[in-house]
């Protein structure tokens, strides 16, 4: 794979493999170290497995319980995995229906029921429509058939949609979450803006030449910060007004 650190992704790959057989399409990288910005103190590993037809309940365990061991190797905020179907990838479905997923917020509800949630994780998802945005921008084949091949393009609407959920509530987040709000609001403006589909840190930097001057800076440090292992100490009515300034922006845009 050409990654100096592998976190489990091969083992995700071949468990996959001989659990799902030649119903597997594909495995594929997105998000921060698909797109070159990876810090292992601050980033996930973020997976997409796409399968030609139903997973069953016995590999959905069978898939959980080794994403569970393996998610142990991985960096503190963990391994983020969705396994979808290629019907909806292509054409594209939204919001996008899901098989299984797993992330570190619902380890317990796994390690407490099982068998509830391997019944009960399956639904729909509105970011797998920013998922699949990366995916065919920046992302890499783990394993399986080319991202050309496997996922249609998310219309501009559904894309706009999903990353302006992420963002929404960042006058509410952004003193829990500084650096992940600043950045990201910082990105969905750069793409109502400019149509420009960018990293964390990219939009991070595109905020520090394109926002409003008075909020440079903010962007600046967030991107600092995100780069090193540096937390954001932000005063809170800076962090809002940063917050209600571009949200008000983004919305601008969106409405034009």
């Amino acid at each position: 794979m050409g990654f100096m650190t592998d976190y489990g992704m091969k083992e995700i790959v071949r468990n996959s493999i001989e659990i799902l057989g030649a119903e597997l399409t594909g495995i594929y990288l997105h998000g921060s170290m698909a797109m070159g910005c990876f810090n292992p103190d601050k980033s996930d590993i973020d997976i997409i497995a796409v399968a030609e037809d139903e997973i069953s309940d016995t590999q959905k365990m069978a898939l959980m319980e080794n994403i569970i061991r393996i998610n142990e190797q991985a960096p503190p905020k963990g391994i983020e995995i969705s396994f979808v179907k290629r019907k909806y990838c292509n054409p594209f479905a939204y919001p996008t229906p899901f098989e299984l997923h797993f992330s570190p917020m619902h380890l317990q509800w796994f390690q407490d029921n099982a068998q509830d949630y391997i019944e009960k994780m399956k639904g729909e998802d509105k970011d797998l429509a920013a998922h699949f945005t990366i995916i065919r921008n920046y992302g890499i084949v783990l394993w399986g058939e080319k991202i050309e091949n496997v996922f249609a393009p998310v219309p501009k609407e559904n894309y706009v949609d999903s990353i302006f959920l992420d963002i929404k509530n960042a006058k509410d987040d952004i003193l829990e979450q500084p650096i992940y709000i600043i950045l990201n609001l910082c990105r969905v403006y750069a793409y109502v803006k400019d149509g420009l589909c960018l990293s964390k840190k990219d939009g991070g930097k595109w905020g520090m030449e394109h926002l409003p001057f008075e909020e440079r800076a903010v962007a600046a440090e967030a991107v600092a910060c995100y780069v090193s292992n540096r937390n954001m100490d932000i005063r809170e009515q800076q962090a809002i007004a940063f917050a209600d300034k571009v949200l008000q922006l983004i919305k601008d845009k969106i409405q034009q």
